[in-house]
């Protein structure tokens, strides 16, 4: 991918790497664009891509599976200084990126990501274009940050409170909102969500009107 990038024009690319086996063959890439590609060897997680490099930036990543959501969680706090992320997730965690309230893929993920970006599928990728091949269909999925979120919100915030309700999410608001500590009845009020909701019923507007109504020490804001 790194050499694809390379060869189609890109004006510099900043591979980071942790394998030392991959670091070796990037290597041999460095030698012959010594001007455009930056090596970096360390753990994607610990590294923040903005410090590493200059705007317009764009981040292109075959992700390891099993980080994939905790680096885009954190990408996502600074997601206005990339244009756009192009990514690639196994095909279920693609499905979340993407969905609409009542459909069953619809989570937390969902809300933090749609908030703030718009989303698209691209292309799926079968197993057997993998040596070995997985055991799951891999997706392509392009994100692009919008100029606005789709409603205000603090994001702290709004990550209580997705997570409190989504942790629950076979129970009514009501009752999946408890873990917050704070008055239920009186936030929902506060927000205008019907008490007996239930949390895949909430559209990302409703979250964001429930994440205002809360204070940031986790207090409910008349």
């Amino acid at each position: 991918m790194t050499r694809a990038l390379l060869a189609a024009g890109a004006r510099r690319v900043v591979a980071i790497e942790r394998d030392p086996r991959c670091l070796a063959a990037l290597g041999e890439l460095a030698a012959v664009y010594p001007e455009r590609l930056a090596l970096v060897a360390g753990d994607a997680l610990q590294l923040d891509p903005v410090a590493l490099s200059d705007s317009p930036r764009k981040i292109v990543a075959n992700l390891p599976y099993n980080i994939a959501t905790p680096l885009l969680l954190g990408w996502l706090g600074r997601i206005r200084d990339y244009e756009g992320l192009t990514l690639m997730f196994q095909r279920e965690v693609a499905e979340r990126l993407i969905a609409a309230p009542r459909s069953k893929s619809y989570g937390r993920l969902s809300v933090l990501v749609q908030w703030l970006a718009e989303v698209q599928v691209l292309f799926d990728i079968p197993p057997r274009a993998f040596t070995p091949p997985p055991n799951v269909t891999s997706s392509v999925v392009r994100i692009l940050p919008r100029a606005e979120p789709l409603a205000p919100a603090d994001k702290a915030a709004l990550e209580r409170v997705t997570a409190a309700a989504f942790g629950q999410r076979r129970k009514m608001l009501r009752s999946s909102l408890k873990p917050l500590g704070i008055p239920v009845e009186l936030l929902l009020a506060t927000a205008g969500v019907s008490p007996t909701a239930r949390v895949e019923e909430l559209s990302i507007a409703e979250f964001c009107a429930l994440a205002r109504a809360t204070k940031p020490d986790g207090q409910p804001s008349l």
